[in-house]
């Protein structure tokens, strides 16, 4: 588990597949103003005729000259006369920025026309803002933007659901560059926003509260043969506590449960219950239970007991704990150091006083060898304890954690960064020994930490990824693609197979989204954490971070396998959205949840670690597993859906009938009157309704009668931010 940052990315980087920004003060954790019904504010504007698609230009921001109230706020050298385009030097990330004093209208086009050098090339971002800077998404500039209306001059128009998905409120928009570009003139004019003729917004009534209602169209395709969930997309991770006081992970009902994290990578099997906890607390070796009777045989055996498949990390790093009470950097051996454990003031952190690393002492200090061998004893003693008890305890081998940060994590004992060679070997390797001692087994690996780990490996991250030396001297070819072709190959060579699973790790990057256990709950940041649950899936999501790229992670997983190792499945060993006890944290779930479900060659998704107790994410995961707490849940097969902006659609059936359906309304400006088209499906009965919203904070049922069904169409209300279960015949 990683969080990188600006800073740590060296700034300004496009190499390959991975773009890397250097930040202005674009991404800011401040709250953003709610939006207000713009009713009136529309009425200021004066009328400016109609769009030749039949939307209303509801305000004209620049035509040969600012209107309506709107100013010039700078950035880089232009030139602004009365009667003719803007021109502006966009060179040196150069950009415009304009606004106004006031909220601006609200709209559903925002349309400017543009003259810019052939060589210039697909340069522009556009972004909306506020006064307190919230985060909006970047949107690049691409030719299904663009169209050409002659002179040199082409019409840029962009929706609103791409530039403010969430119906946030606004007062000014940039225009910038997103690469290097000349100083030659880029022109602007025409700048517009458009909007419905004559629209207008409904009420709902929500509890006490009256919100504004839109309507929205949705559909099931229940024709189409539909795809089998792997319940595995139900995953959480093992903690310590869940031996002692966190027995409420047991009614999540979870899919999976991963044995994982950076302390497994040191993980002892011949001690029991000894391994390290690396760079994440004074490179301890320590009981990670605290309770000396308690052995890995007895995580094996509960999850066998509740009838929960196990996913079992195995550590290939070559050391492991000696024992439950070395440390790495005693300072009686290494001197004073930048901090030291609260309970042993021997105990450093292998920093300096001057916050500088300490040399990697001798790794018998603290570890003993695991070499292959000594896994595939493992593995027999596993396997011998599923023929004495007549069960399977584990479903699936992972080789090891992150190994791209293992000099980091587990410096004292790995202080080199782990290359594309290294990778491959010791795979092939402990692989190689799992196979032997169990031939059935289920593999999975390289457990890659995020986004740089999928293109390159520790060692180019070490000479700068502009450097990137260590790929180059692998063909320039990608790591994860370069690690499944040799693979294949060793598979062909050998006709023995290593890897089963592709798994990579995922947490969104964009600041104040993800903090290990926090987060960012005010209006923008719980925006921003919906909204970067669309990394997994959207092809034209560019990601809100220092990433800055297209990332939709599940199907470029998929295309990876297709292209270089066909027939593996994926896993995201790892994932986290944080603000578990808000209700984004939860919708942010439910959506991963979903989209899961939804994709192809999925081998299991694992939550870290799991949600809180009667948390608001607690609750979005048993919508999926036991949303009446009797083990009704999403079905076993999913159904195709089609969803409008600002909501999402999962639909599940079995083979009996049954139907369940969980809407989710992801803004928090408007309720939805969600018209759901199930005409393929026949006509739907409505069984039972429930429902989690941010006002109630758990999982509701709600009288059948707040839905409506007619000749195969569903009506149901979505209040704002909230999920909604329908159960149907």
């Amino acid at each position: 588990m990683k969080i990188m940052t600006p800073r740590s990315i060296l700034g300004v980087l496009v190499v390959g597949g991975l773009s890397l920004w250097l930040g202005t003060r674009y991404l800011t954790n401040a709250s953003a103003s709610p939006a207000s019904n713009a009713k009136g504010e529309l009425e200021k504007e004066a009328p400016e005729g109609n769009d030749e698609e039949g939307l209303a230009i509801k305000a004209v921001v620049f035509r040969g000259g600012l209107q309506n109230g709107w100013e010039d706020w700078g950035w880089a050298p232009r030139e602004i006369k009365n009667g003719e385009p803007a021109k502006v030097n966009m060179s040196q990330y150069g950009g415009w920025i304009l606004g106004r004093h006031r909220q601006a209208p609200s709209f559903k086009t925002f349309r400017f026309r543009m003259q810019a050098p052939l060589s210039h090339g697909a340069f522009l971002e556009v972004r909306l803002r506020d006064q307190q800077e919230s985060q909006f998404p970047v949107v690049i500039v691409q030719p299904r933007h663009r169209r050409a209306v002659g002179e040199g001059w082409d019409e840029v128009t962009i929706a609103r659901k791409e530039l403010n998905p969430d119906g946030l409120s606004f007062n000014h928009f940039s225009f910038r560059a997103r690469s290097p570009v000349g100083k030659d003139w880029v022109l602007f004019d025409e700048v517009v926003l458009l909007g419905a003729e004559g629209e207008a917004t409904t009420e709902a009534k929500i509890g006490a509260l009256t919100v504004p209602s839109r309507t929205v169209s949705m559909s099931i395709d229940c024709s189409a043969p539909g795809q089998a969930i792997n319940p595995g997309i139900y995953g959480i991770a093992y903690s310590p506590r869940t031996a002692t006081r966190d027995t409420h992970v047991w009614s999540l009902r979870p899919g999976g449960r991963r044995w994982g994290g950076n302390p497994t990578s040191r993980f002892n099997w011949r001690l029991g219950n000894a391994w390290n906890t690396s760079s994440d607390w004074y490179f301890m070796n320590v009981n990670y239970t605290g309770n000396a009777s308690f052995h890995w045989r007895d995580f094996l055996q509960e999850n066998v007991r509740r009838k929960v498949p196990t996913v079992l990390t195995v550590p290939i790093i070559g050391w492991v704990a000696k024992d439950t009470s070395s440390y790495s950097y005693p300072v009686s051996v290494f001197g004073p150091q930048a901090s030291v454990e609260p309970g042993n003031p021997d105990r450093g952190n292998g920093m300096t006083t001057r916050d500088e690393k300490i040399a990697a002492g001798d790794p018998t200090r603290t570890s003993v060898v695991m070499s292959p061998a000594d896994i595939g004893e493992w593995v027999r003693e596993i396997r011998e304890l599923d023929k004495r008890e007549g069960a399977r305890h584990v479903s699936m081998y992972v080789l090891d954690n992150e190994p791209e940060l293992w000099n980091s994590t587990h410096r004292d004992v790995h202080p080199d960064p782990v290359g594309y060679d290294e990778l491959l070997r010791r795979t092939i390797e402990y692989g190689t020994a799992i196979r032997k001692a169990d031939p059935q087994a289920v593999i999975a690996g390289p457990a890659a930490w995020g986004w740089p780990a999928y293109f390159y490996s520790a060692k180019d991250q070490a000479a700068g990824f502009r450097e990137k030396p260590d790929r180059r001297a692998h063909g320039d070819v990608p790591l994860l693609a370069w690690y499944l072709r040799n693979l294949r190959a060793h598979e062909k060579r050998t006709g023995v197979r290593i890897l089963d699973v592709l798994d990579v790790h995922f947490y969104p990057q964009a600041r104040g989204v993800f903090t290990n256990g926090g987060g960012g709950v005010d209006t923008a940041t719980a925006a921003l954490r919906i909204r970067s649950t669309r990394a997994l899936w959207d092809p034209d999501y560019l990601d809100e971070s220092w990433i800055r790229d297209n990332i939709r992670l599940l199907p470029r997983l998929a295309e990876l396998i297709d292209e270089n190792y066909p027939g593996l499945e994926i896993m995201i060993g790892e994932y986290a959205f944080d603000a578990e006890k808000h209700i984004s944290g939860a919708l942010a779930l439910a959506e991963a949840l979903g989209r899961f479900g939804q994709a192809e060659k999925m081998a299991g998704a694992y939550y870290w670690t799991y949600p809180s107790a009667d948390s608001h994410a607690f609750h979005a995961f048993r919508a999926f597993r036991d949303y009446d707490g009797a083990g009704a849940r999403f079905l076993d097969q999913s159904i195709p859906t089609t969803a409008g902006e600002g909501v999402s659609l999962f639909a599940s059936r079995d083979g009996s009938g049954k139907m369940v359906l969980i809407a989710l309304n992801l803004t928090t400006q408007s309720a939805v009157d969600a018209s759901i088209d199930m005409g393929s499906c026949g006509n739907p009965l409505i069984r039972r309704i429930y429902r989690l919203t941010e006002q109630n904070g758990h999982i509701e049922a709600l009288p059948s009668s707040v839905a409506t069904t007619e000749a195969g169409r569903l009506s149901v209300s979505l209040p704002p931010y909230s999920l909604t279960v329908l159960e149907l015949r």
